[in-house]
């Protein structure tokens, strides 16, 4: 990291690897140290990781100090065309990830009805969670998230692996790493997230759009998820429609991170 840059997106793009993971362990540590001295942060697996992630945050914070641009990122958000490009990856997204789970369903039922030792994907146990543990949850999912997420992967491991890789290697490293951190389903649409992340944030330098993308993406997902109005969706006779919408969604999506990809290509060869 080079402290002698004042630049807030410039000095982000030195933070190196070793760097990071050097403060993914003093986080690891100084949370830890927390948990012993307040028995609740160790009781609580929500809170534990919102005061990990709070901790990382704060390391960030201090990494980034005495940089400026910063309000010159937020004001670039409001600019017409990024709300745009803001609203279409996130629903294009978001329509991708019903896709993928209605096959993985599929073919999960498909196998269910000709092998009857067959145990599905979606077979989980259930256990009895308390509000407290839901609001925490839903606090760690929509604020700290997308913050620690975007400045960890996009930040700092996808720059630095595009120096050593080049740029599309670096895309499929970087988030092919943030998927395997999710559930089962999600791996392939968070993948093509991850992707659609990295294009965003090369194309801006700004790292609050990925953010701002991120941040709307786990709103909703949480929404749907409280709400059930994905199950709901999913019955008839809503299903076909959805089915078809996601697949046109999904086409869109796809179309763009090819077109984004190719124009990435003509401008850093």
């Amino acid at each position: 990291m080079d402290k002698s840059i004042t630049d807030f997106n410039v000095r982000l793009r030195t933070i190196r690897i070793r760097e990071l993971i050097v403060g993914i362990i003093l986080t690891a540590i100084l949370t830890g140290v927390l948990a012993v001295v307040f028995p609740d942060v160790g009781e609580s697996d929500e809170l534990f990781f919102i005061v990990f992630l709070l901790i990382g945050a704060l390391l960030f914070v201090w990494a980034l100090r005495g940089t400026r641009g910063l309000d010159q990122n937020i004001e670039n958000i409001f600019e017409e065309h990024t709300k745009k490009e803001i609203l279409f990856v996130f629903a294009t997204n978001l329509l991708f990830a019903f896709f993928v789970t209605f096959l993985i369903s599929s073919v999960d039922l498909i196998i269910g009805m000709t092998d009857p030792t067959w145990i599905s994907v979606w077979d989980v146990d259930t256990v009895d969670v308390d509000s407290s543990a839901v609001i925490l949850d839903t606090i760690g999912a929509i604020i700290f998230a997308p913050i620690m997420e975007e400045l960890v992967f996009r930040g700092v491991l996808f720059n630095r692996l595009k120096i050593r890789t080049g740029i599309f290697p670096a895309m499929i490293i970087s988030s092919f790493i943030f998927a395997i951190g999710h559930d089962f389903g999600g791996i392939t649409s968070a993948f093509i997230f991850g992707v659609c992340m990295c294009i965003l944030y090369l194309k801006t330098d700004n790292i609050l759009i990925p953010m701002s993308v991120h941040f709307i993406n786990n709103v909703v997902a949480t929404l749907l998820q409280i709400s059930g109005v994905d199950a709901f969706l999913s019955e008839f006779p809503w299903f076909i429609p959805f089915v078809i919408i996601t697949i046109i969604g999904s086409f869109y999506l796809i179309r763009y991170v090819i077109r984004e990809c190719k124009e990435l290509k003509k401008q850093y060869s």
